[in-house]
């Protein structure tokens, strides 16, 4: 495990060193965003090639995460062509002053690194055995990944239909998966990594893949998702009014008001 995990860190340090150098001459740190899906697909590449044999989980799993990760940084992409800069990251810009390369190169890039290889961490237990063979287990992991994908992908596609509707500009989308949750997408890669880490609960030692879940659970509800994402939306009547109704993370049939 050890020689694996210094390896993909490597991997990890050098790929995120050179999205920092791409970012720095575009002058836009949203690569980070981009970079995040495709970054996993370098572990998950990396950790089956340097194994002799190739059980079944480690197939679903590396196809799994091949799934996600292409789609996630396809639409990332797709949806910040031509909009420039996140408004996180143009905030913190301004706000980091002559410090903005060092502290973009560690509280961005590297940072974000160190966050892919703990949640990477089923992807690396699983791999490192070829066995047991498929049990309840992984069915119930894929069941759960399936539904996070679905919520993931849906409540994506939803917002960017909403997003180029130009009545809509102003508005909050309320509709749709977003009727259940203020934030489906998110709540969706949750759901996948718990069904990752499910599948890795039959690999040797796979209890200690409930890092990865609990983590990112945490990042995108307290940290960079949730958290930050409605800040922008505070003192919003509108905004205030569908938070009142509807759940933050996990869907939920709406309140009566």
């Amino acid at each position: 495990m050890a020689t694996l995990l210094t390896s993909c860190a490597l991997a990890v340090l050098a790929y995120m060193t050179a999205l920092f150098l791409i970012a720095l001459v575009r002058k836009d740190n949203s690569l980070a965003d981009i970079g995040w899906g495709l970054g996993f697909i370098l572990v998950a590449a990396l950790a089956f090639v340097r194994q002799p044999v190739h059980g079944a989980r480690a197939l679903l799993v590396s196809g799994l995460v091949l799934a996600w990760g292409l789609r996630l940084a396809v639409h990332i992409f797709t949806r910040n062509r031509k909009r420039g800069e996140d408004f996180r990251y143009a905030k913190w810009r301004k706000e980091w002053g002559r410090w903005f390369v060092l502290r973009s190169y560690l509280q961005v890039f590297i940072l974000q690194g160190l966050i892919l290889l703990v949640v990477a961490v089923p992807i690396l237990l699983v791999n490192l055995t070829p066995g047991p063979a498929l049990n309840a287990l992984d069915a119930a992991g894929a069941a759960v990944w399936l539904l996070g994908f679905a919520f993931e992908t849906g409540g994506d596609a939803e917002l960017a239909r909403f997003k180029r509707d130009p009545s809509n500009r102003g508005r909050i989308m309320t509709t749709g998966l977003w009727r259940l949750s203020r934030h489906p997408n998110y709540f969706g890669e949750s759901a996948m990594w718990w069904g990752i880490f499910l599948m890795a609960l039959s690999a040797p030692s796979g209890g200690l893949g409930i890092v990865s879940p609990a983590l990112l659970t945490f990042m995108l509800l307290r940290v960079s998702g949730v958290a930050m994402l409605e800040k922008k939306y505070e003192g919003r009547p509108d905004f205030e009014d569908y938070a009142r109704r509807t759940s933050a993370f996990i869907p939920w049939f709406p309140k009566k008001t």
